[in-house]
């Protein structure tokens, strides 16, 4: 064992691990995107999918990079290369630890016009956000979306800058109890307005007749997102935690935490937006529409309509930030694993790429308009990268990792360590052998045809 390795960071213990990698999870992907596809795949019938998916395929992808964390005590491209040095192995790792790098910068530009937005709630611009236009207006100003983005990407570089306990663990001890108070608060006070309650019902009651074969790919798509999934991001947390913590008990936290949110999510949007707009679910847009222009607007027509956008706004940036550290720090890892550098230097070179890419997709959609990839803008082309591309890349090169190298017995051991028995097992050996490789191929298939015009989601 060399220096280095003697002194990676730890988590202080479960909690800290729990609420990272709940942080983790819990982002803009629960509260923009799941509310809209649950509104637009069914419904209840979306919800019961998502949750049995995140109850098998969710569980035993966090099961496996978790243990191959600990288990290697590396980030991904070291963690993939403890196993051999082959081609695919190197280039498995490599994909989890890129991931990250890319998400990074477009986040932090969405992050920007979160503090955007709540800056302009708090000064009690309510009725001026809620007009039409204003948000088309802001991001196409250059100036004003590349000072939001900097000073997110700075607040999670400093974060970062802080370490494992200091900054990781302490931000999300903070961070998630509020963003669970905030969450419950706005959500019951979205259910009890005038007419909401048809948009109770149609997210939480299944009704078949709302089924579709869309239904599935999305909500494996969503959790994809949700989890955290096939990121790099488990196996660095996985890699940072103690082994007498046990692995399937906090799993099994994130899980339910992660649903939780996402469940909360669906209950503050959805009911307000159908009161809003007297039942049509069509209302809800897909993204930065739904969060910047039609959220306002509902808010506009509410009673405590700015308390209520300032406490959203804050959710929001929370949830946003705690994501992005994790982001942040699976690929501070990586360059601290493979180019032997200390933290510092290695915060300080993502800071220049997350500035420099982030940018690229800051002044997207003003002075860099004109220029498109494959007819998308800069943000929306590095969020089809990662998300339809390489995660279902990187998924299925963990699957084959456990299946054909690891083996599930490897994985086994490590989740058995301390502990003495390993519930879901069955689940999980099925699911990692055969279903995950299939459902991430699917995934990978469906958003490629659908990004080029090929079939319509």
């Amino acid at each position: 064992m060399n220096k280095h390795e003697h002194k990676r960071s730890t988590f202080s213990g479960k909690i800290g691990f729990v609420l990272s990698a709940a942080g983790a999870s819990v982002g803009l992907g629960n509260i923009w995107r799941f509310p809209y596809l649950a509104a637009k795949y069914g419904g209840g019938i979306f919800l019961l999918i998502y949750i049995i998916l995140a109850l098998t395929f969710g569980y035993s992808m966090i099961i496996a990079e978790t243990s191959i964390g600990r288990m290697t005590k590396k980030s991904p491209v070291g963690a993939f290369q403890s196993f051999g040095k082959s081609g695919w192995l190197s280039a498995g790792g490599w994909i989890n630890a890129i991931i990250p790098i890319l998400i990074v910068p477009y986040y932090s530009v969405i992050g920007g016009w979160v503090i955007k937005y709540l800056v302009e709630y708090i000064r009690g611009n309510a009725h001026q956000v809620a007009e039409d236009g204003y948000f088309s207006a802001f991001i196409s100003n250059g100036v004003s979306t590349e000072l939001c983005f900097i000073v997110f990407a700075l607040i999670t570089l400093v974060i970062i800058y802080a370490g494992v306990r200091n900054g990781i663990e302490r931000v999300s001890k903070f961070m998630m109890p509020i963003l669970v108070v905030l969450s419950v608060i706005i959500a019951a006070y979205s259910v009890t307005r005038p007419g909401a309650i048809e948009g109770v019902k149609y997210f939480l009651v299944p009704n078949v007749d709302n089924f579709s074969w869309m239904t599935v790919v999305s909500a494996m798509g969503q959790m994809f997102y949700s989890l955290s999934i096939a990121m790099g991001i488990l196996i660095t947390f996985g890699s940072y935690m103690k082994k007498d913590i046990s692995i399937e008990d906090s799993t099994q936290n994130v899980e339910i935490f992660d649903t939780a949110i996402a469940i909360m999510a669906g209950l503050m949007i959805i009911p307000a937006v159908f009161a809003f707009s007297g039942g049509d679910p069509d209302t809800l847009q897909a993204g930065p529409a739904l969060m910047f222009i039609t959220i306002p607007k509902v808010f506009e027509n509410m009673g405590l309509g700015t308390l209520v956008g300032v406490m959203f706004f804050i959710l929001v940036l929370f949830a946003a930030l705690t994501s992005s550290i994790a982001l942040t720090e699976s690929a501070v890892s990586t360059f601290e694993d493979e180019l032997k550098w200390s933290r510092k230097k290695s915060t300080v070179l993502i800071g220049v790429i997350v500035i420099a890419l982030g940018s690229l997709s800051s002044l997207g959609y003003g002075p860099l308009a004109g220029v498109t990839i494959i007819g998308m803008q800069f943000l929306d082309f590095f969020d089809f990268l990662t998300n339809s591309v390489m995660m279902p890349i990187a998924a299925i090169a963990i699957c084959l990792l456990v299946s054909r190298v690891i083996g599930v017995n490897g994985i086994e051991e490590e989740v058995m360590h301390g502990e003495n028995k390993f519930r879901r097992k069955a689940i999980f050996n099925f699911m990692i052998k055969y279903l995950c490789p299939i459902f991430a191929a699917i995934i990978l298939a469906s958003s490629v045809a659908n990004a080029f015009g090929w079939i319509s989601m």
